[in-house]
């Protein structure tokens, strides 16, 4: 495909609205509508979200990760906090989510401040995993340099046989990120490209945290 091929390139988003009417008071409930859609629609991966994280030159890196909770309180990952994302984490806690529904002709943005979940809950969701997963996090030295694909069966085998007739334990470097929002911004493809956006921003008062809700330009 040649640029000028790329350049012509062009999609009328004409599947709906975002309306003021329908917005809710929180950003949580109203992705929380979102997300149910999407569930509903039966498109691929609907909990896949782009996380964003920059290391200590302010270089900033994307990869994809699995929404494996939703609370009040924010958004909820697993990992290996030994991985590149967890040590741009640790030095760094902004980072931001994108989820792109494509078949929806939507997009949500998250940015805000991650924390580590307990202990508890991390042990939670590790014993709800596959087997085979829970050797996985064990066996990889995410974002290390492997030598070739055997070494890393090689260990999974060893793993495997070691813990062949008993549970396998979490391992300590490996848990849950929640993601506690700042801002949140809804994004409806519209025709033209005038497109639909609303943003929700986190504004402390004497109750607690309320949300500013603005309507920006497409």
């Amino acid at each position: 495909m040649n640029p000028q091929t790329l350049s012509d390139m062009r999609k009328s988003y004409e599947l709906a609205e975002l309306d003021d009417a329908h917005l809710k008071d929180t950003p949580h409930e109203f992705f929380q509508l979102w997300l149910d859609e999407a569930l509903k629609a039966q498109i691929p991966e609907p909990t896949a979200m782009t996380l964003a994280t920059v290391d200590s030159h302010l270089r900033p890196s994307t990869r994809i990760v699995l929404l494996k909770g939703l609370e009040s309180e924010g958004l909820i990952f697993y990992t290996n906090y030994q991985s590149r994302k967890g040590q741009e984490l640790a030095g760094n806690p902004q980072a931001a989510l994108q989820f792109h529904w494509i078949e929806l002709e939507r997009t949500v943005r998250i940015e805000g401040v991650i924390e580590k979940t307990s202990d508890a809950m991390s042990d939670a969701y590790f014993q709800s995993r596959p087997r085979g997963s829970q050797i996985g996090a064990w066996a990889s030295p995410q974002s290390e340099v492997l030598q070739n694909r055997e070494q890393l069966q090689s260990e999974v085998t060893r793993l495997e046989q070691l813990y062949a007739h008993q549970p396998i334990p979490r391992p300590t470097h490996w848990g849950g990120y929640r993601l506690v929002p700042q801002t949140w911004e809804f994004w409806q493809g519209r025709p033209s490209r005038l497109h639909d956006r609303v943003r929700y921003q986190r504004r402390p008062d004497a109750l607690g945290a309320t949300w500013a809700i603005d309507r920006l330009g497409p």
